[in-house]
């Protein structure tokens, strides 16, 4: 049974109230973990906060309130807001729950735009010029060396792939021991769309696989320079380096994996196996970044 995950975020909204103070917001929703979840069957939870009373006890209370609404209570609450780290991680921590900075906030973050085009403009103080950024950007940190237990020997190899979207709505099918999806859906792609992937083969798979599943795993990124390196991002602005480019050959297919995810709306995959020969995935996530 797949533990149930939460997306969270308690900020401003472009709405003042009548004392012309902007009127704070907490989203809570339930995080898509696999590709046959329908978005619409989703918990999510709203509650309008004053100025006045922004603290992680009102937060806490806040959880807990929904925390008696849903479903099933969530073993941990992602947030992308890194400025609110210490507020949403202290309301976590006193409700019971694990919190996690994570980028892995995919359904908040379109549901929030859509509150952003359809709920914000109707409420009474809107306010067309207010801060109301639904995501936010934060410099990535420069790369770090992978853990001596998880880093690759002579014995691994990695290509790039790609597959077709309608392909990956069948990964519930497929033997996974660590990873993670999310439904197609929320991005919108055609069934034909091209998903580019990177797939590792390493005798170490599972250590490797196991290690990953620990982090809150964001995407691949290109990080084109003198040296060129494949870097892993985690977190909210975590990297790792996760393999050198050491020729023009090798620095061309990732540039070409980076265009391919730029037609795909930032979606592609990470896996793991053992060897091409494996019918199996050590590891397997969708991501979007």
């Amino acid at each position: 049974m797949s533990k149930t995950i939460w997306e969270l975020d308690f900020y401003s909204r472009p709405i003042l109230d009548e004392n012309n103070k902007k009127l704070w917001e907490v989203l809570i929703c339930e995080s898509p973990t696999d590709v046959e979840q329908m978005p619409e069957s989703l918990f999510k939870y709203a509650q309008y906060c004053s100025s006045k009373t922004v603290n992680s006890i009102w937060l806490r209370e806040a959880i807990e309130k929904a925390m008696s609404e849903a479903p099933a209570p969530p073993q941990k609450i992602r947030f992308f807001r890194r400025q609110m780290n210490n507020m949403i991680t202290k309301a976590c921590e006193d409700a019971g729950i694990v919190a996690a900075p994570s980028c892995r906030t995919y359904f908040l973050e379109r549901w929030l735009e859509e509150r952003m085009k359809e709920v914000y403009p109707n409420e009474p103080g809107y306010d067309s010029q207010a801060d109301g950024s639904a995501t936010v950007q934060y410099p990535v940190l420069n790369p770090i060396p992978l853990p001596d237990a998880v880093r690759g020997d002579k014995g691994d190899r990695w290509a790039f792939v790609s597959l077709e979207a309608a392909a990956l709505t069948e990964m519930n099918e497929w033997d996974i021991s660590f990873g993670e999806a999310f439904p197609l859906s929320i991005v919108e792609l055609a069934p034909e769309t091209k998903i580019p992937g990177l797939i590792i083969f390493s005798p170490r798979a599972t250590p490797f696989a196991a290690w990953m599943s620990g982090l809150e795993i964001c995407g691949l990124q290109l990080e084109a320079g003198v040296r060129s390196q494949l870097v892993l991002q985690t977190g909210v602005s975590d990297s790792w380096i996760l393999i050198n480019l050491t020729n023009p050959q090798t620095v061309d297919e990732a540039k070409e994996f980076e265009a391919a995810k730029q037609k795909a709306r930032g979606v592609h995959f990470l896996a793991v196996q053992s060897s091409p020969e494996s019918e199996s995935f050590a590891g397997f996530w969708l991501l979007k970044k």
